[in-house]
């Protein structure tokens, strides 16, 4: 029976701990600095892009994985005898989507699934994380793209920014259009609705915010157990670490099965910009 190995990409930012306990491989997107390169994790850590970010006169766009990364990274797998469900960040987010699909086209193999996660970050995160344990434990592809498509819908990201000009500026603000022009001294909620970035409410401080987005999380899992929460940060972490202890303190004893503070990956951070905070979270598996 072959083993089944889940790819994703590095918007995910899992924690290395957990991504090496699990039959999964993570393909890293691009962030453009001027004329420089940098893979997405590998070239650039999040501290070293943030501290860059805070004096930088250039400011750095990204780039999706191109088609042949994939190609190498699939042949190479298939060549170890796995049968590959490649789980990635939105399509109406990168074009990764569209590179992992040519990637498959190409190699022609139907040993290849390819899931619009719709997501990105821990939430996706979650997706991939969940998959790579089923697999780990014998799950067929079959098996793992049926539960791949389940988890999707039972994961969720909020996150509350400092300003929108760096999803502006990267062309990916999405229904969070809404909040531009109105947003003097106010801060932003959104959320990631069917994989698009949406409006989700605006208060008067970051604070308040990060309240708002506890309450709602809480509202959207409506009492289903177990839970999975991850706190994501761009260089905010003591931030995170307060959000996370509020958020454990807010649900009942044993509810929470999983919990964890990751930084935001420098892809992702080109978009939302320093001091971004978010939960992503997953219940009922």
């Amino acid at each position: 029976m072959s083993k089944v190995i889940v790819v994703t990409d590095s918007t995910t930012y899992i924690p290395e701990e957990l991504k090496n306990k699990f039959p999964l491989e993570t393909v890293p997107l691009v962030v453009i600095w001027g004329a420089e390169q940098y893979l997405d994790g590998v070239d650039i850590t999040p501290n070293q892009f943030y501290t860059r970010l805070q004096t930088a006169e250039t400011m750095p766009s990204t780039s999706q994985t191109t088609p042949n990364t994939f190609k190498v990274m699939y042949e190479k797998l298939l060549a170890e005898g796995f049968d590959i469900i490649s789980m990635h960040i939105s399509s109406k987010l990168s074009g990764t989507m569209d590179s992992a699909i040519q990637a498959k086209a190409i190699l022609k193999s139907d040993r290849i699934e390819i899931i619009d996660s719709e997501s990105t970050g821990m939430a996706l995160g979650f997706q991939a994380l969940t998959v790579a344990r089923a697999a780990a434990n014998g799950a067929t592809l079959k098996d793992c793209v049926k539960l791949a498509h389940k988890v999707k819908e039972q994961t969720g990201i909020l996150f509350a920014v400092q300003t929108l000009e760096f999803l502006h500026r990267g062309g990916r603000i999405g229904g969070a259009a809404a909040f531009l022009g109105t947003m003097l001294n106010l801060k932003p909620i959104l959320e990631l609705r069917e994989g698009r970035i949406e409006a989700a409410g605006k208060v008067r401080t970051m604070n308040k915010a990060i309240d708002k987005t506890v309450e709602m999380m809480k509202e959207k899992i409506n009492g289903n157990t177990p839970i999975r929460i991850a706190v994501q940060h761009a260089n905010a972490y003591e931030e995170a670490q307060k959000l996370l202890d509020k958020i454990i303190r807010s649900f009942p004893e044993n509810s929470i099965s999983e919990s964890l503070i990751a930084e935001v990956s420098p892809v992702i951070g080109t978009h939302l910009g320093p001091g971004a905070i978010g939960i992503s979270f997953m219940y009922g598996i």
